[in-house]
């Protein structure tokens, strides 16, 4: 039985598969782990949440805002050119931005730097999932396979990276959290940057009059809002998490329940990647949707961290199906040569909504209480759902299911 959920796996990697995939998950480790980071490390130096939380936002309002322009750059010049001038400029504004907290420098110099930061983090997973859809474009089940093992990659990530900054930065010191975060993201971006045999092709600006491809916008547009309130719902759910284990003085804790939602969107991710769906990837992200609205509901009435971290672990089901089926449905309706802006354009919305998202839990926070920061949470859930519902698929598209001869059910829905 196990061999055989495993199969769809196997047929997806060859070593040069592998070792883009390997050493892109590297490379994502910094995006579990900055922004915590910086919440653990401002919070250590001026014992407000609230600065804390602001901090972590401006990074990833400039996230947000630079991450359309990077997807150009990429698609245009190429992951090999592009990805290297990123992280070297994210690891310089990075460390300094550590200093100024550190060494009491002014205040907007630490916003300046934290914006420099967050600006030039390249977003590896998206990146990673264009050499996917440019190795595997002939085949719509594997590529839904491999979009699977990188939900889980990301949810690996998300299990990894709270659990090695919350250890460091509160074991060792705060810095250590964000430099181990550095270490990570530069090593493993150059790496994958290098590994040139499965980049996707360079897709240049359109001259002569030509004209770009047409982007889906109201498909796009959508799912970007879906992205983005499950940004909100994590970016509140990561503080308030914070904020509940030091209410009930295990602030070393938090590390832990994060980590035991990821693995909870873990397992859902490989259990995803093996089954061959029926239903096309919008019907399974409205449900998916559902399910993470269904999840955080109960978060404001828990009691205990042990209670928390089962509560945790059952709401992790629903994290990779949905950000899965919204992956696929993107791919599915964006032409190639825009495929990497859509595709960020999508990073985009999750990064936009975790800065509001980390910024209002941590006010509510400070003038309510941890517990209650989870409605926070609940908001985003209820707006991805409703972001969802509003989905549509371009009628010129021919969808996955058309390919695999499956019935259309999505396409009736829609």
């Amino acid at each position: 039985m196990l061999a055989s959920a495993l199969a769809p796996y196997r047929r997806i990697f060859t070593p040069a598969t592998a070792l883009f995939s390997l050493t892109g998950l590297v490379a994502r480790l910094p995006i579990s782990m900055v922004g915590l980071g910086i919440v653990l490390l401002a919070e250590h130096e001026t014992g407000s949440y609230a600065f804390a939380g602001a901090v972590s936002a401006t990074a990833l309002i400039a996230n947000a805002g630079f991450a359309v322009v990077q997807g150009r750059l990429l698609d245009r010049l190429g992951q090999a050119r592009v990805l290297p001038a990123l992280i070297t400029l994210w690891g310089a504004g990075l460390a300094l931005a550590m200093l100024s907290l550190t060494a009491d420098w002014p205040v907007v110099t630490t916003y300046v730097l934290a914006a420099v930061a967050g600006a030039s983090l390249p977003s590896v997973g998206t990146c990673v999932r264009a050499r996917w859809a440019h190795c595997l474009k002939d085949d719509p089940a594997r590529l839904h396979t491999a979009f699977s093992f990188e939900a889980v990659a990301d949810e690996t990530v998300f299990l990894l990276g709270p659990i090695i900054v919350t250890m460091l930065a509160t074991v060792v010191h705060p810095v250590a959290g964000l430099s181990a975060a550095l270490g990570f993201g530069l090593v493993g971006t150059y790496v994958f940057a290098g590994l040139r045999s499965t980049e996707p092709p360079v897709h240049p600006a359109p001259t002569g009059g030509a004209v770009r491809p047409a982007m889906p916008w109201y498909a796009v547009g959508t799912l970007t809002v879906v992205t983005f309130a499950l940004g909100v719902l994590f970016g509140a759910a990561e503080v308030a998490t914070v904020a509940f284990s030091e209410a009930e003085g295990q602030q070393g804790a938090a590390g832990f329940l994060l980590a035991v939602w990821a693995l909870g969107s873990l397992v859902a991710g490989l259990v995803s990647g093996a089954i061959t769906w029926r239903q096309g990837p919008l019907v399974r992200m409205r449900w998916g949707a559902l399910g993470m609205a269904a999840a955080m509901a109960p978060l404001v009435l828990v009691p205990s961290i042990p209670v928390m971290g089962v509560v945790l672990l059952v709401g992790g089901l629903a994290i990779s199906p949905t950000l899965i089926a919204a992956m696929s449905l993107a791919e599915q309706v964006l032409p190639p040569a825009r495929l990497t802006e859509g595709m960020m354009l999508l990073q985009t919305g999750i990064a936009l909504g975790l800065a509001p998202g980390a910024a209002l839990a941590g006010v509510v926070v400070d003038e309510v209480g941890s517990s209650e920061a989870y409605l926070v949470s609940l908001g985003g859930g209820l707006l991805a759902l409703a972001a969802a519902l509003a989905t549509r698929v371009p009628a010129n598209v021919r969808s996955h299911d058309e390919v695999a001869g499956v019935d259309g059910v999505e396409r009736n829905l829609a």
